[in-house]
């Protein structure tokens, strides 16, 4: 599927400045859409909405489904009637550049069960009725997810797997004395999903009403510690205790000479094959009520896979799998229709999965920061080779910002520092640079490329060095996913100088 000549940025709404400690669903989100269309935007990327588990990370969430509690806008609640603006006067001071979630979750958790009792309590008829309708529509998946968040709070947190047996195994007793027990519980949980879907909805139909699209994300694999994989053992390599027997992960790439070892659970596709993958098709029908597009992350484990052994220590010792193919997107299609998804086809790639990508029509993904390598393989990811029908990025939320990659010599990666100052050199002979504005010679750079879209993470626009770095791959940095921005960074002259670029080179729409 092509999508239109345009352009767009890069930011998860976490990142979003304001006074809670983490960004929002609330004013600054629309004031940051408002941003997005002064300077000629029409894609806000984000990456995945979910309730973050392990490491804070969106990708391993507690839910494929459920959406993030604490991006509910306390103003907005406020708003609403179900906080008092007394409630938010005690909130202490955040950092402003960092999100501390143990202390956003400490300060947060405790209001959102205010405004959850508040709603209980005195909520009019109609939003009664509202919420009891999401309940009716999203039961499929919000009855299971509350009720297993319930648990999790109960168990102290631990997986799924370390819960009481009957728990584990979900016998039908055990679970009926447990939605009784933790009735109050469920309740609020289910509100909070109420509230997300209800102010995410607002969001996005603001930005649709000035041309912005949203560019979602989701991720091929699940987390371990999940309702989904709780719910729904039989699709996953498990053993009778509940543990992976072989995980997820890649072999030893750009980022790590060791390869990456994620942990997550992989799939039995020939078991969602017997259901005509319909836990998928549900999947994508959830992502598409949140976005318009939707970038599918490592696509290439849908062509084949890298499986590992539960007990190794690293990725390097793994093996290929074949993933479903175009099975899968065939009964995607045709429950689903033509679904407007962008396929992450970036590390080990080969014939197979640029195969499976095109007889689809999916748009692939390019990234500057990869295109400079001293091999002669790079060469087919410079931007005069790209074929229009691509996503161009400066760098993605697992980059180095670009200010950061250009200080470090490009060595965020396995190069050697012979190979990096090639790299730098022939940086420099290509963008026509003298490395002065580094980053606005590369966003000039994926604008002025044939790629239908081009995709620029705010970092970039606003010329941040390392610190400001979303994620490094691999690595349990206590710095991931924990980058915002402030209000007074988005200044006029930047939308000027962005949207000048943009109206240059035909993505202003």
């Amino acid at each position: 599927m092509r999508f239109k000549r345009s352009s767009g940025i890069l930011l998860h709404p976490t990142s979003l400045p304001g006074r809670f400690g983490i960004g929002e669903l609330g004013p600054e989100a629309y004031r940051f859409a408002d941003f997005l269309d002064r300077a000629g935007q029409r894609v806000w990327q984000v990456l995945p909405l979910g309730p973050p588990g392990y490491g804070h990370s969106p990708y391993t969430a507690f839910s494929a489904f459920a959406g993030n509690p604490l991006l509910i806008s306390l103003d907005n609640l406020a708003q609403e009637g179900w906080l008092s603006s007394r409630d938010l006067d005690n909130v202490p001071s955040f950092p402003a550049y960092r999100v501390d979630f143990d202390a956003v979750r400490a300060v947060k958790e405790p209001l959102l069960r205010k405004a959850a009792e508040t709603f209980r309590t005195s909520a009019n008829a109609a939003a009664r009725d509202e919420f009891a309708r999401f309940c009716d529509q999203d039961w499929w998946w919000v009855d299971d997810y509350a009720l297993f968040m319930s648990l999790s709070e109960a168990n102290g947190r631990r997986p799924w797997n370390a819960w009481a047996p009957d728990l584990v195994a979900r016998a039908p007793r055990a679970l009926d004395e447990a939605r009784t027990a933790f009735a109050d519980e469920v309740y609020v949980r289910k509100f909070w999903q109420y509230v997300f879907f209800r102010q995410w909805r607002a969001l996005k139909e603001y930005c649709n009403q000035r041309d912005i699209r949203i560019l979602g994300d989701v991720p091929i694999y699940v987390a371990h510690d999940s309702v989904d994989v709780w719910a729904n053992p039989h699709m996953f390599y498990l053993d009778d205790a509940g543990n992976p027997t072989v995980v997820a992960g890649v072999p030893p790439d750009y980022f790590a000479k060791s390869g990456q070892l994620w942990g997550n659970p992989l799939y039995r596709w020939d078991a969602l094959e017997a259901e005509h993958y319909h836990w998928w098709i549900e999947r994508l029908r959830m992502a598409l009520r949140l976005a318009d597009m939707i970038r599918v992350d490592h696509f290439r484990g849908f062509s084949a896979y890298w499986e590992v052994d539960a007990s190794e220590a690293t990725a390097e010792n793994g093996r290929w799998r074949d993933g479903p193919g175009a099975a899968f997107f065939d009964a995607v299609r045709s429950q689903l229709g033509d679904v407007p998804i962008v396929a992450e086809n970036l590390g080990v790639i080969t014939d197979d999965v640029e195969e499976l990508r095109r007889q689809f029509g999916f748009p692939g993904m390019a990234v500057l920061q990869f295109a400079f390598g001293p091999d002669i393989e790079h060469a087919g990811l410079l931007p005069h080779a790209f074929e229009p029908n691509t996503v161009a990025y400066t760098g993605t939320h697992d980059n180095n910002t670009t200010l950061g990659w250009w200080q470090s010599g490009g060595r965020d990666s396995t190069r050697s520092i012979k190979d990096a100052r090639k790299t730098k050199a022939f940086a420099k002979k290509y963008l026509n640079t003298t490395g002065r504005d580094i980053h606005w010679a590369c966003i000039r750079t994926v604008h002025a490329s044939v790629a239908d879209t081009a995709i620029v993470p705010l970092q970039d626009v606003l010329g941040l060095d390392s610190d400001a770095r979303m994620n490094s791959p691999g690595v349990a940095s206590e710095h991931n996913w924990r980058w915002r921005y402030a209000a007074d960074m988005l200044t006029d002259a930047l939308c000027a100088r962005l949207r000048d670029l943009t109206e240059t080179y035909g993505r202003l729409l």
